[in-house]
């Protein structure tokens, strides 16, 4: 292919692809748990794992993706994870068995964190200046709404085709990039030759080891219990290979540049993407249960219900690269937050209401209040992730881009299991709480199953549920609430940086 027709355009139009199908697979396979669990003949806590395994394995290659694409080419490795989901796909999909189903997971989340990790370097590659900016708020504007149009997609597939399908839908769409990438993605022209660059098998070994054991408490606590074993014995593993892969990494040519992380700007872009991602796919969860406990939606119908949320993204993602020719990342970031927070206010109104005294304040008024906390959300959601995304790969060196999209990605998932775990304990507290001496109506209420529950009991059972859901939107809004009083640390994105906490960056971090 000719090097003139191998424009930008086709860099983020493939980019973009894979960021779609990524953002999907985390979202899409909750809707058929139940029809995968009963064609293969297996219980929903042993289905539960097809969508941890691929939580698990995504978040804990995306640092070790990210720093090894500035060796060997941000391009190869996009496309070697590309071509790995392709092929985790079809497994998927033709699984004949739960354990397959598992296995086959975990490794589209290996090959999903390989596309993810070099995202932002190869978009900021690709462009400059304001196109850059651009094309970040694009690109984050579109892969957030596709993970919002998971549930509704999910749905379709799974009643009009078979579950199975929304796995073999990506078998097509991963060949077409990949071929694509081939003729039309130019390597990067800021990437070093691998001979340069020393590679670190210790280091990505304790990068893997570290996250996945931070990972995997967040993931099993609610359902283990905090105190258990397999819960307590992960987390210190975590910490201590934590500490050791900083350890290793002080004498500055390794898998991480840890002088990166002195950049004020870029640590805050990374601590600020953990809570907006803790904030918003952390509570996702709790508000589908709720539209489907409150309204008796199906799955599908909640789903739908989710347009609001996805609608107000798309548009406001078209407007926030205008936006940035304007504001600056901090108030830009400070103003999503502030609006994902009033969001979650109207969300927590609108729950407190429903269903015990939604007939007093009436059900027009209750879903109005949700459809504009919905809408609140996406707006914010829109706003917070572009100008965090630029200043991720705009505050360090070129040739270190790889290494901070890794870095930056990194935090989303662990963000989103964070406030899964954190929120999930706080709703099963306020719970209990509210269910008092009914206790034993705990497992129905907390599916939302309501029509399981004795017709005398249903008030209180529903009450107890919606201050459930109530306090986990004011915890939400409380991150939201600390997202606004740090989004401050951004003010020193102005450009590549090339000094660090007032030293001079290391020959190997400084801009060329």
């Amino acid at each position: 292919m000719a090097p003139g027709r191998r424009t930008p355009r086709w860099t983020f139009a493939l980019v973009s692809a894979g960021g779609v199908v990524m953002t999907l697979d985390v979202t899409v396979v909750n809707v058929a748990l139940p029809d995968i669990a009963r064609d293969l003949a297996a219980g929903l806590d042993r289905v539960q794992w097809t969508v941890s395994a691929y939580s698990l394995a995504f978040g804990a290659l995306l640092l070790t993706a990210g720093a090894l694409s500035d060796r060997i080419g941000r391009r190869t490795v996009f496309m070697a994870g590309m071509a790995l989901f392709t092929v985790a796909s079809a497994g998927c999909g033709l699984a004949p068995d739960t354990g397959t189903l598992i296995i086959c997971r975990a490794a589209q989340g290996l090959g999903g964190a390989m596309v993810f990790a070099p995202t932002l370097a190869l978009i900021a590659a690709a462009y400059e200046g304001a196109r850059r900016r651009a094309a970040i708020a694009a690109f984050a504007a579109i892969a957030s709404a596709a993970g919002a149009l998971g549930p509704v997609l999910g749905g379709l597939f799974v009643q009009v085709l078979g579950w199975r399908w929304i796995f073999l839908v990506n078998v097509p769409i991963g060949v077409l990039v990949v071929a694509g990438a081939l003729a039309r993605m130019p390597a990067s022209s800021d990437e070093e030759p691998a001979a340069t660059r020393r590679l670190d098998p210790l280091g990505a070994v304790l990068g893997v080891g570290a996250l996945l054991a931070l990972h995997y408490p967040l993931v099993t606590g609610p359902e283990a219990g905090w105190t258990a074993p397999e819960v307590l014995g992960p987390a210190a593993a975590g910490l201590a290979l934590t500490a050791a892969l900083v350890v290793s990494q002080r004498r500055g040519d390794g898998l991480i540049d840890l002088t990166l992380l002195r950049v004020r700007a870029f640590s805050g872009a990374a601590v600020l993407g953990f809570l907006a991602r803790m904030s918003g796919l952390g509570a996702l969860a709790f508000l589908t249960l709720w539209l489907r406990s409150a309204y008796g939606y199906s799955a599908l119908e909640a789903g739908l219900r989710l347009l609001p949320l996805t609608g107000s993204l798309l548009l406001a993602g078209l407007c926030v690269s205008r936006l940035q020719k304007v504001f600056a990342p901090d108030a830009l970031v400070a103003g999503g937050f502030a609006l994902q927070g009033l969001g979650m206010l109207a969300l927590a109104v609108a729950g407190g209401g429903t269903p015990v005294a939604l007939e007093a304040m009436g059900e027009g008024a209750g879903q109005a209040a949700t459809v504009t906390g919905l809408v609140l959300l996406g707006i914010g959601g829109a706003v917070i992730f572009p100008p965090l995304m630029g200043v991720a790969v705009g505050a360090v060196p070129a040739g270190r881009a790889g290494m901070a999209s890794g870095l930056t990605n990194a935090c989303y998932p662990l963000g989103t299991a964070t406030g899964v775990a954190v929120f999930g304990a706080l709703f099963s507290a306020r719970l209990g709480a509210g269910l008092g001496a009914a206790a034993p109506l705990r497992p129905a209420v907390e599916t939302g199953r309501f029509d399981l529950v004795a017709p005398a009991l249903q008030p209180l059972a529903r009450s107890a549920f919606s201050g459930a859901f109530t306090a986990v939107c004011l915890a939400s809004a409380a991150v939201c609430l600390l997202g606004v009083l740090l989004a401050r640390t951004l003010r020193a994105a102005a450009g590549p940086v090339t000094e660090a906490a007032g030293r001079p960056l290391p020959r190997t971090a400084r801009t060329p």
